[in-house]
């Protein structure tokens, strides 16, 4: 294993080239469009270098930042990597973000350069050209390998192990997305956790093919994964997305030995009747979150497969994790805190809970070092950052209990964040889009149980006067948030109600708008939108 004590990113992966030359590093299983794509550290390195020079040569340096939308595959790592060379952060576009969303991405973390391809060029030179800082788009994959000259010169700061690495969006609770700033030693601090897991998930040097069907532009396979991996001399497997009919040939075919999940693949996975248990010879385990614990047991049971499960956030490098025996597989146990973690459940005033009183969790390295290991800050948000680390705790959102063994349960999310397949949707964000609707007085977005999905968002509506509560009125405001909004993000659920229930101040007391027990999918004039809900 490498360590990375005071290193860059690209200092531990050259190291990794010279200790590993002709291992496997990337992988991502063939499809209709491609073969099975393998490339070793060796080559990696070369395609890096490659890009790197010509970066160089078009005027970019450290201090700058390049938007990155090449969708989940080994081009996004392998750019990654270049703009690490020169000291460039990478920030990862979701591909599902509507043209506005992009712009606000692009503007707001200042990016001098977007990398695409062929798939994204429409969306991405429109957004880059409306946007007001208008950054030189490249298009990967055309037959010019020419990057467009930098219209400004890079400050050329010096890249160190606290050099920025990337600037990842995740969804806030005010609104629009924060960029979360993640220097070079936190990314690979990132690895270095997982490779700290214990039993059957433990990374073997060289030994182990990591399948991740999670988008790169997330923490859990662009970072985590990625780095866990390199640290280790292995290899991540990196399909496009989560495909249930190929996901047994693609785990056969790559021979992995460890897949990552959501609670939705599970299920999904165990909806298949004939299951061929040839094809899961190579694997070992597998880890993830928010799986049912019913499906658990079942998919252990059925598949003797342990699955691992694991808490995390943008804005930490440390995990929680279920990794040693009773693994208590019927709950919703996350971890106890090790590994440089320390937590506390505390009540509204932040003040300590006893054990097995739920409360919020809240987290921190130490009493000496409370930052150490978490996130460099919010983009541009000093205010939200401090507020995020009142007291010096980070401050999690997540609603949990401890008992007396120190085991931490998940019990909800007391931020206003609705978690769906793996996305966490802001509420105030999509409210904020709905508001702009003529038809609409007063709105409050709720997250509401999902057989598949997790969590599905249901919009809660108060009618102008004179509206007509119908199918077709609620289909009008999907239609016109879906020109604002990421599809993930719509409303998959529309109720229509007479009022909602409010403070003094006009704030609607989301806890207020049901009655305890009430199942508010099964209320009169609620129109149910969730097959409306689809990727362009």
């Amino acid at each position: 294993m490498i360590q990375i004590s005071g290193k860059t990113i690209s200092q531990t992966f050259n190291e990794a080239c010279r200790k590993w030359p002709e291992e496997i590093f990337l992988c991502s299983p063939s499809s209709s469009e491609s073969n099975l794509i393998e490339l070793s550290f060796k080559k990696v390195k070369e395609l890096v270098e490659h890009w790197t020079i010509i970066l160089r040569e078009a005027g970019y340096g450290s201090g700058q930042r390049a938007a990155v939308l090449l969708g989940t595959n080994t081009d996004h790592y392998i750019f990654k990597l270049a703009l690490n060379n020169i000291g460039m952060s990478c920030v990862p576009i979701n591909p599902d973000y509507t043209q506005s969303e992009i712009i606000y991405l692009l503007e707001d973390s200042g990016a001098n350069l977007v990398i695409t391809n062929k798939k994204y060029e429409e969306i991405i030179s429109k957004s880059a050209l409306t946007s007001k800082n208008n950054p030189n788009v490249f298009i990967f994959g055309r037959e010019s390998k020419n990057i467009p000259k930098s219209k400004t010169i890079p400050p050329n700061r010096e890249i160190n192990c606290e050099t920025e690495a990337s600037l990842l969006y995740t969804s806030g609770t005010t609104g629009k997305p924060k960029g979360c700033i993640l220097s070079n030693q936190y990314e690979l601090l990132c690895g270095e956790v997982y490779l700290n897991i214990k039993g059957p998930i433990t990374l073997r040097e060289n030994k182990d093919r990591i399948f991740n069907p999670l988008p790169s532009f997330h923490i859990n396979a662009g970072v985590v994964t990625f780095f866990g991996a390199m640290l280790s001399g292995n290899c991540i497997i990196q399909p496009e997305r989560f495909h249930a009919s190929s996901w047994w040939d693609e785990i056969y075919e790559t021979k992995a030995t460890i897949f990552h999940y959501l609670g939705m693949v599970i299920s999904v996975l165990l909806s298949e009747k004939n299951i061929d248990k040839t094809k899961l010879k190579y694997l070992k385990a597998g880890l993830g979150a928010g799986v049912e614990p019913a499906l658990h047991t079942q998919f252990e049971d059925r598949l003797n497969i342990p699955l691992i499960e694991v808490w995390g956030m943008t804005e930490m490098c440390r995990i929680l994790v279920v990794d040693e025996e009773p693994r208590m597989i019927n709950t919703r146990a996350m971890g106890k805190p090790k590994y440089g973690l320390e937590v506390r459940v505390v009540d509204e005033n932040d003040q300590e809970v006893p054990k097995n009183v739920t409360g919020e969790m809240i987290i921190r390295h130490s009493k000496e070092t409370p930052r150490q290991g978490f996130f460099s800050g919010y983009l541009n948000k000093p205010e939200e950052t401090e507020e995020s680390w009142r007291n010096g705790w980070f401050h999690t959102g997540d609603t949990v209990k401890m008992d007396e063994n120190n085991m931490i349960y998940f019990v909800d999310r007391s931020k206003n964040i609705i978690r769906r397949s793996g996305e966490n949707i802001a509420a105030a964000e999509v409210e904020d889009k709905l508001y702009k609707n003529g038809l609409i007085s007063k709105v409050a977005c709720i997250a509401v149980t999902d057989d598949m999905r997790e969590e599905e968002v249901m919009a809660c509506i108060v009618l102008n006067r004179g509206i007509k509560i119908s199918e077709k009125t609620a289909l009008s405001i999907f239609t016109e948030a879906s020109k604002e909004l990421a599809y993930f993000k719509l409303p998959g659920w529309i109720l229509f109600l007479d009022d909602l229930p409010v403070t003094g101040t006009q704030k609607v007391v989301k806890h207020r708008i049901f009655e305890i027990g009430v199942d508010p999918r099964s209320l009169p004039n609620v129109f149910d939108l969730r097959n409306k809900k689809k990727r362009s």
